[in-house]
């Protein structure tokens, strides 16, 4: 019988749901995906009914998944609100801030949270970093508190306030042909290989969108997820790549990693601080998105060291 689910059944279900992924929401909940599929199964055994049919590698939500989905989001919506009712009655102190980053923020982020929380005593934090199309969908079912990403989603029910400048830049490696050219024209880099953010991240929506003002085409040698990979690519010759400033400080600082004197760059984007319209924000994510409207961008600038990607 479904009056013997437990919370964390319901949790677990909706993450593999959401996700079409044991391992996906293991990763998220923190969890072995042994003990991901273990909560399932006890789910699907309260139930009576399978919840999921697998066909071929891929998961898919049967009648009874689907059914039991939208009354789990129902479910969890009320905790949620529960919890920000209390959160509200302790205030900033003990209030626990849910954020969501996209992953280039994973730079640079936690030192932001790190500040304050040092002012702020006894605040917990749940921090997720992902993809794009991940922050604002855990925006959209009020997952988290804010996020944070360069391309706020253009809906009429997200709340969206520019914090910090982000420039991005094509960097190369330190013996590149170019690196040391004080004046490089985007046509230079015609015969160039590109090592890219894959389609759809903020990243690789701003390149598209600065190249094609400027009527450039690259030449596109490979499509990376992780930032990581691109820069150890590119420091390995095999390419250029655009990328955040604020993605390459400690590259820059230890000389791996050489920015490119390309016109027109660097490409000036703005971080945003995005929450849902009718959203009451806790204290606590109150007080963390006015610290970013403050100070955000001057403590950006002294943590990543920025400003070497203008020179």
């Amino acid at each position: 019988m479904l009056n013997n689910a437990t919370f964390r059944q319901m949790r677990v279900f909706e993450a593999v749901a959401r996700h079409s992924s044991y391992s996906r929401a293991a990763e998220e909940l923190h969890l072995t995906q042994p003990a991901v599929s273990i909560q399932v199964k006890q789910l699907e055994h309260h139930a009576g009914l399978p919840l999921f049919e697998q066909l071929g590698r891929k998961i898919y939500l049967t009648a009874a998944g689907r059914e039991l989905r939208q009354y789990c989001l129902a479910i969890l919506q009320q905790f949620r609100e529960a919890e920000e009712a209390l959160a509200a009655l302790k205030g900033i102190r003990g209030g626990k801030l849910a954020i969501a980053v996209i992953s280039a923020g994973d730079y640079f982020f936690p030192r932001l949270l790190a500040e304050f929380c040092s002012r702020h005593e006894g605040v917990t934090v749940e921090l997720i970093v992902d993809n794009r199309e991940e922050v604002v969908r855990r925006l959209a079912d009020n997952a988290a508190d804010l996020a944070i990403m360069l391309r706020p989603p253009d809906a009429r029910d997200m709340r969206a306030e520019p914090f910090a400048p982000q420039p991005q830049v094509i960097v190369a490696a330190p013996g590149h042909r170019l690196a040391r050219r004080r004046r490089i024209r985007l046509p230079d880099l015609a015969s160039e290989r590109f090592i890219i953010r894959e389609r759809g991240s903020d990243t690789r929506i701003s390149m598209d969108e600065a190249f094609a003002e400027r009527g450039f085409k690259p030449q596109v040698a490979m499509e990376i997820k992780s930032f990581e990979t691109i820069k150890q690519a590119v420091m390995a010759g095999m390419g250029v790549s655009f990328l955040s400033a604020h993605t390459i400080s400690q590259e820059l600082e230890l000389g791996r990693l050489a920015v490119l004197r390309v016109e027109g760059l660097p490409v000036v984007r703005n971080w945003h601080v995005v929450h849902l319209e009718r959203k009451r924000l806790p204290p606590v994510a109150a007080a963390f998105k006015q610290f970013l409207l403050d100070e955000g961008a001057h403590l950006l600038q002294a943590l990543t060291g920025s400003r070497r990607a203008h020179t």
